[in-house]
């Protein structure tokens, strides 16, 4: 199950860095036949809030242990 979480949190951080570059891509060529920069940046968004949403999950059921304290 935690493999399985984690796989899922690399998949999002992926599709972040994806969105972000398409972003990227898309302000520069500032073309106002395709979508907006707005569109990649909000699924960026939306993949960190899911993303934070999984951990909080996996932390409060315990299946995901913090580091420890260092002191």
């Amino acid at each position: 199950m935690v493999f399985i979480a984690k796989l899922i949190l690399v998949l999002l951080m992926l599709f972040m860095v994806y969105n972000l570059m398409r972003a990227l891509i898309t302000m520069l060529r500032n073309d106002p036949t395709k979508p907006p920069m707005t569109r990649y940046l909000g699924r960026r968004v939306g993949a960190s809030v899911l993303a934070i949403i999984i951990i909080v999950l996996l932390l409060a059921s315990g299946l995901l242990e913090p580091n420890p304290r260092p002191y």
